[in-house]
């Protein structure tokens, strides 16, 4: 079975079997953000009453929607993809076949559904009034393509090493939710004092973040240099994660 293929079955029977069994199916994809956004929402806006600095700056839950679905988006498959190896083991000790396909399809999965979700709350806020910019939605999606590339070269470095390094699955969580509040998903750059403001550009999720945010919200710029830097760095993440995981596979049967 050609690559193309085989990832296509392996991304159709991972979203089947999330919600195999659920009474809301598919639903459940855009139910949990939108009950996780409502959260925030509510303990942000009306418990710290937090809003976006600038005079024409937009409201705070669309500000946190266009943060919050991507990185959502990009933990979810990380994290899927970290045990995709482990949790086939039994299918890759029967069948040959290629290994990256597995993780491709974990992290594929996971950004066609957050996708999907994506941009149904985008044309929501839209129908509710939020001055959201949908002709440029495809830009976005693009931006959000480029993400994709970024998670996917860190599944495949974490899908290697956890055959090996058995904590990591467990600490991830934990390291992404200190990766999040390190990055500008709850808050604008503007909001951090000055002196601190340069170090969000070490955070590759930062540029993902305000991405979106200037290119639907026109909250803020993004400038050529920081698309091309990104994407530069997603495309070596890629190459290195693939590296590892090339290195590390023909040993990966003694250890499952």
């Amino acid at each position: 079975m050609p690559a193309l293929s085989l990832a296509l079955h392996f991304i159709r029977r991972d979203i089947r079997n999330r919600y195999l069994g659920s009474f809301s199916g598919g639903l459940w994809a855009l139910l949990q953000p939108l009950i996780q956004l409502a959260v925030y929402g509510f303990v942000f806006v009306y418990v710290f009453k937090a809003r976006v600095p600038g005079a024409d700056a937009p409201g705070y839950v669309p500000f946190l929607a266009l943060g919050l679905w991507p990185w959502t988006a990009f933990a979810e498959g990380v994290t899927r993809a970290t045990t995709a190896i482990q949790d086939n083991a039994a299918l890759i000790g029967k069948v040959a076949l290629p290994r990256a396909v597995l993780v491709f399809a974990a992290v594929a999965s996971s950004f066609l559904i957050q996708g999907a979700g994506f941009c149904a709350i985008v044309i929501a806020l839209r129908l509710t009034g939020v001055p959201i910019d949908l002709l440029a939605l495809p830009l976005a999606l693009c931006g959000f393509v480029q993400l994709f590339l970024l998670a996917l070269g860190f599944a495949f470095l974490f899908a290697a090493v956890q055959v090996f390094v058995r904590d990591l699955a467990p600490a991830l969580p934990q390291l992404l939710m200190l990766w999040m509040f390190a990055s500008p998903v709850f808050y604008a750059r503007e909001s951090l004092p000055e002196r601190y403001r340069g170090w969000l550009d070490f955070n590759p999720f930062t540029h993902y973040i305000e991405f979106f945010r200037a290119t639907l919200l026109h909250s803020g710029s993004i400038e050529l240099s920081s698309q091309a830097i990104s994407l530069l760095l997603a495309l070596t993440v890629v190459a290195i994660g693939f590296a590892v995981f090339r290195r590390l596979g023909p040993h990966f049967e003694d250890f499952l």
